[in-house]
């Protein structure tokens, strides 16, 4: 396993070539669609880098899955959203493109909006289903649909939505055979309301609900409880688990816990020391913990890569819980506890029981990823952000890090860009989610990580040399329209 403590002495003492990354004999594509491994994708809502004891062991909430996950597989302790809140993470992970590259500059889509997936590109869903795969998007998309119309109704709000007509242009026209789950934010976002493939799942209307004293007229199907739906979208991802365990399947699990407005079902009240977000942490551990279940009961572990992970960081804790563990910041900021995450993975027999990396990863590398398991070569408008992690996840050697650098987004559109120790931060001295743009006589913020992983100490006017260097590659990275070298994955 490359553990890069020192990344500098590590370049100094290995001396290997690229055959190092030369692809392993069990991914030959020559063994058929059949030797490839099924890929489940669980990510959590707004879940830090503090909120597993895997990450923090004085967190408050226990998550006995992520531990057992983290044992019989690998942790990341570097790992990064491409994005520091929802849709534009949503975005990277499915199409392995930042997402400041599409019209969403700042900020996150509505339930209503139109897709954001522009409908040419390809997706891991789409790629993985050229290879034989069945692909599945069970969750939150939050990415974009195209509603019916009523006729005469103009707007994109619930005014002018005919919920009898089929949606279009949602995750079964952007390469995945089933989908069942919500438009936007299932527990914050209207409607409230399922999907499944490009219906509305049963009965829906204008209904009223109070809330602190207002009342709100809402599209939802009656009934509609909070608590329930993450249960749901884990009862549909076991069946599709079921239904698909005798060839290869893709099952993106996009979760709504522990987003707000926090409201755990009663099987996990007062689970947690937290409050009722750390319950519903816990939720995503026992959602966790039973679809690993589910795989192993079938006989399919040894044949699935599975991994955990979170959209962006996390609204602070409760109770002296450290949600972002000691890091700056927390969800839509540009500190690292904006988008530094938890990232664990197992695959039995190819990733090694309880190891750990240090590699700088991003989940817009997903994309490539994949693409290396398949033995896709992605052309030139395929995951331009995307870097290939298998080395990193299955412990092979390589002589440097696998990205050359990574990008960095708030969700106000702040830039900033991490190229080994060194993270720069263009235009503003706040980077939280309401602050944009550049302050006078603050240009930005250099922080050396390795010396300084809380970002305590600027360092913008004693190292001119690397905040000119980082300006240039960030400037080329936005020009070019690319971050990863276009000759391979």
């Amino acid at each position: 396993m490359v553990n890069y403590q020192n990344r500098r002495d590590f370049l100094k003492t290995m001396g290997l070539g690229a055959a190092a990354l030369a692809m392993p004999r069990w991914l030959n594509a020559a063994e058929g669609v059949g030797k490839r491994p099924n890929i489940i994708f669980i990510m959590a809502d707004d879940m830090g880098y503090g909120d597993t004891t895997c990450y923090n062991p004085d967190s408050k909430i226990p998550t006995p899955n992520m531990e057992k996950l983290a044992k019989q597989g690998i942790m990341f302790t570097d790992a990064h959203s491409p994005s520091a809140v929802c849709t534009p993470t949503r975005y990277g992970v499915l199409t392995g493109r930042y997402c400041w590259r599409s019209r969403l500059k700042r900020g996150v889509f509505g339930g209503y909006d139109r897709p954001l997936i522009e409908k040419e590109r390809m997706t891991v869903a789409s790629m993985l289903k050229k290879h034989g795969y069945s692909t599945a998007c069970i969750g939150k998309w939050h990415l974009g649909m195209d509603w019916g119309r009523k006729e005469g109704a103009d707007g994109r709000g619930q005014e002018r939505v005919d919920v009898k007509k089929p949606l279009r242009n949602g995750p079964i026209d952007r390469g995945f055979d089933y989908f069942f789950g919500t438009t936007g934010c299932p527990t914050d976002d209207p409607p409230f309301l399922f999907v499944e493939n490009d219906h509305v799942v049963g009965d829906t209307r204008i209904t009223t609900v109070e809330h602190e004293g207002e009342e709100y007229h809402l599209l939802m199907t009656p009934g509609w409880r909070h608590e329930d739906v993450d249960i749901t979208l884990k009862n549909k991802s076991v069946e599709f688990i079921e239904k698909n365990k005798d060839k290869p399947f893709f099952l993106y699990l996009p979760l709504s816990v522990p987003h707000i407005p926090w409201l755990p079902p009663d099987s996990v009240k007062g689970k947690s020391q937290a409050g009722p977000r750390g319950d519903q942490v816990v939720l995503a551990d026992v959602i966790l913990g039973q679809i690993m279940d589910k795989v192993d009961e079938l006989g399919i572990s040894d044949n699935t890569l599975l991994i955990f992970t979170s959209d962006n960081g996390p609204r602070e804790g409760v109770n002296g819980h450290k949600s972002s563990a000691k890091l700056r910041g927390q969800k839509g900021e540009i500190w690292e506890g904006g988008h530094r995450i938890p990232f664990i993975a197992r695959w039995p027999g190819k990733i090694k029981p309880q190891t750990k990396s240090d590699e700088i990863i991003c989940l817009a590398d997903l994309m490539a990823t994949c693409a290396a398991v398949v033995g896709e070569k992605l052309d030139s408008k395929a995951g331009p952000d995307s870097y290939n992690i298998l080395p990193a996840l299955l412990g092979q050697k390589y002589e440097k890090p696998i990205r050359e650098a990574t990008i960095h987004h708030s969700g106000a559109g702040v830039f900033a860009i991490r190229q080994d120790e060194w993270k720069l931060i263009i235009g503003t001295k706040e980077g939280g989610y309401h602050s944009g743009g550049p302050k006078r006589n603050a240009p930005g913020q250099l922080y050396n990580l390795a010396e300084d992983p809380y970002e305590k100490k600027d360092l913008w006017d004693k190292r001119p040399e690397v905040v000119e260097r980082l300006t240039r590659l960030l400037q080329k990275y936005k020009k070019q329209g690319h971050s990863r070298p276009l000759h391979g994955n």
